[in-house]
């Protein structure tokens, strides 16, 4: 795909592409509808502290990392146009709910469900690598990742605008927040009437099972177990910060820990359930993958979009200390992080298409991570303000670059199942920002971003050692099995929608 057919807006797949980075950006335009109202919402209801706000910050994330992988599961089963609409409008009743709460209840509740908006990531993915071939699908999952993110940026310029400018008063912020919910309803049935999930004439390839992600090998399937874990042991994390923030009771804790062990075992027995009739049949030779694909991933976006949620959380405070600036100054060098990711996510995209090896692309990007958060650990006030940004936007075009490049080779390593691929890896990606996030509180900035470095270079050898270049990764159309045409009664591939 190149630039030039992104302003061809007649053809189909162009459209498709549009509406579903548009339908991203107005999932995130309401899920981050609270930061920058926070000190409206301080001033305006009495009860309310800083504390508050901390706690519904946690909250705002806690349901994200299990969305996705349902999420995954269920736009694999009935497809990306109804789950994005859908999702869309069953949001806008927290929205909703938040914008008028009176309690902490009714705040504490509704943005714990407000968090599963965040899946929407997953759903786009899965709909962008409907409609674009291996070739170029790259370079599309980038423009849509990147554009559609830019909503949780608009949120932060729009609606302190719209709270204070144009309904005015003690209670503006309450309507800014419903009106983000007013956009998730009319945009969800906007989308519903607007867009198919394929082509004409192709046919949308299901899993057989959609309860746990199917493996090939008994190996893959202890594997896939393993890497469950650290999806259930973030919610545990997150109740702890909570605890500590002393929003939750040590009694509390507890119980969410067994409900989550809970959890945990009844997700084992449904991977057992789904997969061992698959294995015991046997998996076809053409319909096998290998899982260490989706671990190496796994850890790219661990390393690189929990890093950016993690250093976007504290970089103004970081360069407002540093460097003696005003709140509004360092918040405008932080923003480039936001402006930087319209940029940066198609281009790694990009790169991923056009070089010969995808693998390649992606380990150039991991390293540059490293390199970049290790100097960003050496900032001080000794240095050039100029010199200090232009190696922090240098690394945010590393860490942006490295998330267009994951959710490049996603769709190539197993179509009919691309949803609940994408949604573990971008759970992992909000893990990462969990783990980063509670380590910030335990370090000083400098060794922070050292850490930060650390993980990204444990990625990179990661992918070196387990992720292998897709099949296919740059041809025609994707390659389906023996068991995916099952699913297509004519057993043909039709061409994508030029």
């Amino acid at each position: 795909m190149s630039v030039k057919e992104l302003f061809q807006f007649k053809n189909e797949r162009t459209k498709t592409l549009h509406m579903t980075w548009m339908a991203f950006f107005v999932s995130f335009f309401a899920w981050f509808n609270m930061a920058p109202l926070a000190g409206t919402m301080v001033e305006s209801v009495g009860w309310l502290t800083m504390d508050h706000i901390a706690a519904l910050a946690i909250l705002n994330v806690a349901l994200t990392i299990p969305a996705r992988i349902v999420i995954g599961m269920l736009l694999d089963k009935y497809g990306p146009r109804k789950v994005f609409s859908i999702l869309l409008i069953v949001m806008a009743i927290p929205t909703f709910m938040f914008a008028f709460g009176t309690t902490w209840m009714q705040l504490f509740i509704s943005r714990l469900l407000l968090s599963s908006i965040g899946a929407s990531f997953v759903v786009g993915i899965r709909m962008v690598s409907e409609w674009f071939p291996p070739k170029s699908v790259g370079f599309a999952e980038g423009f849509y990742a990147g554009w559609g993110n830019f909503g949780s940026a608009f949120a932060s310029m729009f609606l302190p605008w719209l709270a204070i400018v144009f309904f005015g008063g003690d209670e503006g912020w309450r309507y800014a927040i419903a009106f983000s919910g007013v956009i998730c309803i009319i945009y969800g049935v906007i989308y519903w009437f607007s867009v198919k999930d394929t082509p004409e004439g192709r046919t949308y390839q299901k899993p057989r099972k959609v309860a746990a992600m199917e493996v090939s090998s008994y190996k893959d399937m202890v594997w896939l177990i393993i890497w469950t874990a650290p999806l259930l042991a973030a919610l545990g994390l997150l109740s702890w910060r909570l605890t500590k923030l002393d929003f939750l009771s040590v009694t509390a804790l507890h119980t969410i820990i067994v409900i989550l062990i809970g959890l945990y075992i009844y997700q084992v027995f449904q991977i057992l359930r789904v997969n061992l009739p698959i294995l015991k049949k046997g998996v076809p030779k053409d319909d096998r993958y290998e899982f260490k694909h989706v671990a190496a991933l796994n850890t790219t976006y661990f390393a690189n979009f929990g890093a950016e949620l993690a250093i976007v959380s504290m970089l103004p405070f970081f360069f407002q200390m540093t460097f003696s600036l005003s709140a509004t100054s360092a918040g405008l060098i932080a923003a480039s992080f936001a402006f930087v990711n319209l940029i940066a996510r198609p281009l790694g995209g990009w790169m991923s298409d056009k070089m010969s090896s995808r693998k390649k692309v992606m380990l150039i990007y991991m390293s540059g991570i490293s390199v970049g958060l290790l100097s960003m650990g050496f900032i001080s006030n000794g240095w050039p303000i100029a010199l200090a940004i232009f190696v922090t936007v240098l690394t945010s075009f590393f860490i942006q670059g490295a998330e267009g490049a994951t959710f490049a080779v996603i769709p190539l390593i197993k179509k009919r199942i691309t949803g609940q691929i994408s949604g573990m890896a971008g759970a992992y990606g909000n893990v990462g920002a969990v783990v980063y996030l509670t380590i910030y509180t335990m370090v000083t900035p400098q060794v922070f971003f050292f850490i930060l470095a650390a993980g990204a270079f444990v990625s990179f050898l990661f992918c070196w050692k387990f992720l292998d270049e897709p099949k296919g990764a740059h041809s025609e159309d994707y390659e389906l099995s023996s068991v995916d045409l099952e699913q297509d009664t004519k057993g043909q591939q039709s061409s994508y929608v030029s």
